[in-house]
């Protein structure tokens, strides 16, 4: 059984104040559930929220990270330093790293094998761009991205990532693909998986939605079959919308 995933990807946002007193309005609005919860704050503030996420039973998560273990890269953060924070995922490939800063699959799949060389579980992000979507090459580049990015692992660490299918044309769009857009590329997701490690491996693999994802959309993803949760962007900043589309997702809708 696997156990559905939601992460706040905060992005470049939030003070300390501001992060530390989110953490902890959002435990307090929180329903109980079985939904694994990941706050993935901006590295300044990993060590500052690391503390009140353990007591409240929230997962920690970075928002990127280098391969190597240290050296002269100027402005990266070590997966050994991240570690040392207590933090529990990374997230590996989102589109904004790939655009606005030239990461190719290759160092992805790089980060990828370094996540688990330290223990952290990498949250693998893939999906197309608009003129790819028109085009018809959806399933084609998902498929792409996941060979590569898996590249050089073994089954039993495949079935602990985390993939994230964000349509880069939903990213801060407003406009969010379907539950049936969704589940048609976690199934292409999964197929990929099945065809390079094992059909258990690809069972096991947890695969969000990210893109737009808001508390008025988040059943639609929810209820497809082959997906487990969903990384949230604009609507993860906001603990009392956050915590709506939370309780939302495990059934609970809080007054």
């Amino acid at each position: 059984m696997r156990v559905p995933i939601i992460a706040a990807n905060w992005k470049m946002h939030k003070t300390v104040q501001e992060a530390v007193d989110y953490v902890e309005q959002l435990a307090g609005l929180l329903a109980k559930g079985n939904v694994e919860t990941v706050i993935c704050p901006p590295f300044p503030l990993l060590g500052f929220v690391a503390e009140a996420c353990r007591q409240h039973g929230l997962r920690l998560g970075a928002q990127n990270m280098h391969w190597e273990e240290a050296g002269a890269f100027t402005g990266e953060v070590s997966p050994l330093l991240l570690k040392d924070l207590a933090v529990d995922y990374v997230i590996i490939g989102h589109s904004e790293r790939r655009q606005l800063f030239g990461e190719t699959d290759q160092q992805v799949a790089r980060k990828v094998k370094a996540a688990f060389a330290y223990d952290l579980t990498p949250i693998l992000c893939v999906g197309e761009t608009l003129h790819q979507r028109e085009a018809e090459q959806t399933l084609q580049v998902i498929a792409e991205q996941v060979r590569i990015g898996l590249e050089g692992l073994d089954p039993s660490q495949v079935r602990r990532v985390v993939v994230a299918y964000e349509p880069v044309w939903a990213i801060g769009s407003g406009l969010a693909a379907t539950g049936a857009d969704a589940q048609a590329a976690a199934k292409q997701i999964r197929k990929t998986i099945a065809e390079i490690f094992s059909l258990k491996a690809a069972r096991d693999v947890r695969i969000q939605y990210g893109g737009s994802v808001k508390p008025d959309n988040i059943v639609d993803f929810m209820q497809q079959e082959e997906i487990d949760g969903a990384l949230v962007g604009g609507a993860g900043l906001d603990a009392e919308v956050f915590a709506s589309l939370i309780n939302r997702a495990q059934g609970e809708v809080v007054s």
